[in-house]
């Protein structure tokens, strides 16, 4: 590793947050990224959970070859052929019920804006409501919106944002219901005090079909039905933000698929454009005829940018052509079967759950008070990423100490051997040393 260059990093780099490694990082290559020194390591987390197919799958590289000998940017007025490719693909091959028109932009916070924007013009009010465990951005609106984000310190957000309780099936919010129940109960007391409090104003309400960031929640099918019938009861849009769910990473093409349940905008990001900043947002014709009447704009400088389109149509053939639904499918029941074996050896894994390719595994001092156990979460962590593998842990303290693992589609099951290997070696130790400690 260059020390100059690790000098530099300190010295002229805005540290942005979240969780920080201390090496700098060279390369990267289907489920394997290098540092600076040469070493590779599992990544359970797809970068970014935006690898899908892998990091650096030939088909990308070649898309990004095939756009640099075509066009990487236009004026935005100008609309490349390969952007209409793209979107017709969508509606064709993907988009749920009667979603076929689509903008295309560049990161999952513009996507929210971008559809919190159509809400608020296609209804003229303003009013959102959005769930506990949300995660939609970090921009002004979309930041305004998420509930499992740091949201101290930055001013005022913006007016008008109503909280739903999440479904959380270990930690329910009425513990002496069922969890469906539970959800039901949230929903419909947080609808009774939005109706208490609304303006008449209301816009939106806002989905993940599964709460990743929240600690991979996954709502019950009648709690997804319920606020399509609010919605539809208040005069509301229902958005899916599907930035982690559509596109195969929970078994299914979209998370609308998986529930039945078709929202009126669905935004899209990180699983569409394969490591690229890619993002979408969809809607029906009709609410686009309405906006278009009412001098909708969401002009930007790389709106429809033809590099990305070159990319998105790529990972969407891959993923058809790999038949990588059904390996999310398979491969995340192998996953999860391993880690349910874990879970029968070691009493502070409380829950393992998730769909797909995207599961949570939740860390508890005991399984009878279920407290979080922040501590040897962050520890085992660390020592997992000593030990060649790297994943990401949810440690804020409402929110529990949950793994969040999510291998790229392309994953074989010698890589989730291998990771489970490292993850029981690595609590392993961890449980040891803190025993030593007598904080265990």
């Amino acid at each position: 590793m260059s020390e100059a260059l690790q000098q530099a990093a300190k010295e002229y780099l805005i540290r942005y947050g979240g969780d920080t490694f201390p090496k700098l990082f060279r390369s990267a290559k289907g489920t394997i990224v290098t540092d600076s020194d040469g070493r590779e390591y599992l990544d359970f987390t797809s970068g970014q959970m935006c690898a899908t197919i892998g990091h650096n799958h030939p088909a990308i590289v070649e898309a990004v070859h095939r756009a640099g000998e075509k066009a990487f940017h236009f004026f935005s007025g100008m609309i490349p052929e390969v952007v209409v490719e793209l979107a017709e693909t969508l509606a064709r091959d993907w988009l749920p019920g009667d979603i076929k028109r689509t903008i295309f932009i560049n990161t999952g916070s513009e996507a929210s804006e971008v559809a919190i924007r159509m809400a608020k013009m296609y209804t003229d009010g303003y009013e959102i409501l959005a769930l506990g465990g949300s995660w939609h951005g970090t921009t002004g609106g979309a930041g305004s919106i998420s509930m499992a984000s740091d949201r101290k310190g930055y001013g005022v957000p913006a007016p008008g944002v109503f909280v739903i309780p999440e479904p959380n099936s270990y930690r329910p919010y009425i513990p002496s219901l069922s969890e469906e129940e539970s959800a039901l109960a949230g929903l419909e007391l947080a609808l009774k005090m939005f109706d208490m409090q609304s303006a008449g104003r209301g816009a939106a309400i806002i989905v993940e079909p599964v709460m990743s960031a929240g600690g991979v929640l996954v709502p019950p099918r009648s709690f997804m039905q319920a606020l399509r019938k609010a919605a539809d009861d208040r005069g509301m849009l229902l958005i899916f933000d599907e930035a982690q769910t559509a596109f195969g990473r929970i078994g299914t093409r979209t998370g609308s698929e998986y529930f039945d349940v078709v929202p009126d905008i669905m935004t899209m990001s990180k699983t569409l454009g394969g490591g690229l900043p890619l993002a979408a947002v969809a809607t029906t014709a009709k609410i686009e005829e309405v906006l278009f009447e009412k001098h909708f704009t969401f002009y930007t400088s790389h709106v429809s940018d033809p590099l990305t389109a070159e990319v998105g149509l790529a990972v969407l053939k891959v993923i058809a052509d790999e038949k990588l639904i059904e390996r999310s499918r398979k491969m995340g029941a192998y996953l999860r079967s391993r880690l349910e074996g874990l879970q029968q050896r070691y009493d502070v894994i409380g829950d393992v759950r998730g769909l797909g390719l995207l599961l949570g595994v939740e860390l508890v001092t005991d399984r009878k008070s279920r407290a979080p156990a922040h501590a040897l979460g962050a520890l085992t962590t660390t020592k997992c990423f000593e030990n060649g593998l790297s994943m990401n842990i949810r440690r804020r303290p409402e929110r529990g100490s949950v793994w969040r693992i999510a291998p790229p589609l392309t994953v074989s099951t010698d890589e989730i051997d291998r990771a489970v290997d490292i993850l029981d070696r690595s609590l392993r130790e961890s449980l040891d040393e803190m025993a030593v400690r007598g904080t265990a």
